[in-house]
């Protein structure tokens, strides 16, 4: 698609980076365009381009009676709105290949969850919509594997893919970002992308009342790691930002807070513009004379 050929030009060419960002989950349509107005003023502000992120299924909850957003029907209606309101590009995540042609008619970007970076024929039915397709690293990978999962959809005649680092796993409730991943990563030879609030999430790691487990989180984290994948020289964030925190039905303790949004990009934008990291660096090895 020429749309989306464009659209992805865009997003390499971004200075000092793009963002997706939005809430987790779809909870009403009333509160992702809230949402999307908020998210879209504070980027116009700020020369950011955006795509707004919000899910209409999260399929891998913790729980079975985790709430889960309206669907793909439902869900694919309240994001055309939001598409249409506010003049803006979307991107959501599939679980399944038969849901790649509804999902690629409505988003621009279709994100691949990082449980399924290496489900060939969801590479490859994502990859056949066109659309730009953004592959979350599995927690569980190292990052040369997404060097073949991006192959897989330019094999499929998609060169419109990019690579997402969102955390490696740390013993069982816990992650850690390794900085070097975010070079390795430029080893795909096509965006990079920093999942900068799932990377400080905790699995299973929260404790119900009543028994049960939940997602954990470490928000307070998140400026540290934005900090740190801006200083690297990302090509774009990902952040899921909720208005209520608090009181959000999915992954809570990893949004971050509205009020605090645009506080937050100020001070990546200036640290952007500090950094060369988006050069490698030319290491001379030749005696140095003094």
């Amino acid at each position: 698609m020429d749309a989306s050929k464009e659209l992805f030009g865009q997003l390499k060419a971004a200075q000092p980076f793009f963002v997706l960002a939005g809430p987790n989950v779809i909870e009403s349509e009333d509160h992702v365009l809230k949402m999307a107005k908020h998210l879209k003023d504070i980027t116009t502000r700020l020369g950011l381009p955006l795509v707004f992120k919000s899910s209409f299924d999260k399929a891998n909850r913790t729980s079975s009676k985790s709430f889960r957003g309206p669907g793909l029907e439902e869900g694919l209606k309240i994001l055309e709105r939001v598409k249409v309101a506010y003049d803006v590009p979307i991107v959501t995540d599939i679980h399944e290949s038969s849901q790649c042609d509804a999902v690629g008619r409505v988003a621009d970007i279709i994100q691949i969850p990082a449980f399924l970076c290496r489900q060939t024929d969801l590479l490859v039915a994502a990859a056949n919509t066109g659309r730009i397709i953004n592959i979350k690293k599995g927690q569980f990978c190292a990052p040369s594997v997404m060097v073949n999962s991006a192959e897989k959809v330019r094999l499929a005649g998609n060169n419109n893919v990019m690579v997402c680092e969102r955390g490696t796993m740390f013993g069982y409730n816990d992650l850690i970002v390794d900085p070097r991943n975010l070079e390795w990563l430029r080893e795909a030879n096509c965006p990079v992308v920093a999942d900068i609030t799932h990377s400080l999430q905790q699995p299973a790691g929260k404790k119900l009342e009543g028994g049960g487990v939940a997602s954990g989180g470490l928000r307070e984290l998140i400026p540290c790691i934005a900090r740190t994948c801006v200083a690297v020289g990302v090509d774009g964030i990902f952040m899921e930002v909720h208005d209520d925190p608090l009181n959000a039905p999915v992954d809570g303790p990893t949004q971050w807070p509205l009020r605090h949004l645009e506080e937050l990009l100020e001070e990546l934008i200036s640290i952007a513009g500090a950094t060369r990291g988006k050069v490698p660096f030319k290491i001379d090895l030749t005696p140095f004379g003094c």
